[in-house]
């Protein structure tokens, strides 16, 4: 998991408040939602402001490239990267 993987995972566990998850349990090729953590759409809102709160990166609702970017916690975390701020 590389540093980027893992402060992103810091922020799920702790966004969503997934108390039986520690961030380096979460595998970042595993999908995020359905198998995997098995995040559902309520989460999605829930990560997507708290993306836009740390990292200044916005994930609109109509964007297609959110599947992308949901894919896994190694797919947000490169898609932060790319489309971030120099607000974090």
């Amino acid at each position: 998991m590389t540093e980027s993987e893992r402060k992103l995972a810091e922020l799920l566990v702790t966004t969503l408040e997934l108390e039986d998850i520690r961030p380096e349990d979460i595998d970042p090729q595993a999908p995020l939602f359905r198998e995997g953590l098995g995040l559902d759409s309520i989460d999605a809102l829930e990560i997507a402001l708290a993306v836009s709160q740390h990292y200044g990166v916005q994930l609109k609702a109509d964007d297609t490239a959110n599947r992308e970017a949901f894919a896994s916690l190694a797919a947000l975390a490169q898609f932060i990267s790319t489309h971030r701020t120099t607000a974090a």
